[in-house]
């Protein structure tokens, strides 16, 4: 075989990989682009053959998103729904993980498959089943809590509810397989030098595990922000959770309900600009830790 036609072979394994890659990434965010810097020019009243035509304008509709009140009102309501979010789904799998790889711990199968079955359920159809438990008229935990779980106030809590049950057996079930990756023999040595459990899994099992909690906590970070599907199901349940309640409940309104795509089109890619800095902002700031450089 000639040196040119070993060159080609390489090509030829990636041409699938760089196919798929064009089509279903490459051309739709280059297309949200082109929307993003157009928008519809309206003529007279509207009507008749050419009185609605397709112009460019740059990058007003980014600078219109930018400017929109809903917009940055849906990103305080994620943060805080983020901030609750990740603090109690990444502590208890991190709890549960340290339990899991115990070794006094009974019935660890059993355990490991009942903690991570929930993420095994639709979003859609674990959150529909917690908004019936929500429903005043049907919630058991309304007759023992006397607490609408559904209100202005406690809305934020229960869609963080949902969230953490389905998302700690998946983050739980990454940490529990570092763990179980780390030499026992670690574990021995603590241990004859005096280590208890506890100071063994603080001392050295969380150490060990950081790079993992730090991958767990990028990996929820950017779900947080794409936080779609609990509000969504939920809205027609109360009238708490606005149509702009978080950021791209904003993009498919306006998509879908108010037929703008030009805006929606800008206002997702400004969204994606702001998960890249705070995903990339938060590697960067442990990154020393995580992967040991400076």
């Amino acid at each position: 075989m000639k040196r040119s036609q070993r060159g080609v072979w390489p090509y030829l394994f990636l041409t699938p990989a760089i196919v798929l890659f064009t089509l279903f990434l490459a051309v739709p965010i280059g297309y949200t682009v082109y929307l993003a810097m157009r928008r519809t020019k309206v003529s007279g009243l509207g009507l008749g053959r050419g009185a609605r035509t397709e112009v460019f304008v740059g990058f007003d509709n980014f600078a219109a998103a930018l400017a929109d009140a809903e917009l940055w009102q849906g990103w305080l309501r994620v943060l805080g729904y983020g901030a609750l979010v990740l603090v109690v789904m990444l502590g208890l799998a991190l709890l549960f993980a340290l339990l899991l790889d115990s070794a006094r711990v009974r019935l660890a199968r059993f355990s490991r498959i009942a903690i991570f079955l929930p993420y095994a359920v639709p979003g859609v159809a674990a959150t529909l089943l917690w908004g019936f438990l929500y429903l005043p008229s049907l919630s058991p935990i309304r007759q023992v809590l006397d607490v609408d779980l559904l209100g202005a106030g406690t809305v934020t809590y229960s869609m963080a509810n949902v969230a953490v049950w389905g998302g700690v057996g998946f983050n739980m079930l990454v940490l529990y397989t570092t763990l179980r990756a780390i030499p026992r023999d670690l574990y021995e040595a603590a241990r004859l030098d005096g280590a208890s459990e506890f100071q063994i899994a603080v001392r050295v099992k969380i150490p060990i595990l950081t790079p993992a909690i730090i991958l767990t906590t990028v990996f929820s970070i950017i779900a947080t922000i794409q936080v779609f599907t609990e509000p969504t199901t939920l809205r027609p349940l109360t009238n708490t959770i606005s149509s702009t309640w978080s950021p791209l409940m904003k993009v498919y309104r306006d998509a879908f309900v108010t037929g703008d795509l030009y805006s929606a089109a800008a206002t997702s890619i400004v969204i994606a600009a702001i998960s890249l800095v705070l995903s990339f902002g938060f590697l960067r700031v442990v990154r020393n830790r995580a992967f040991g450089e400076g």
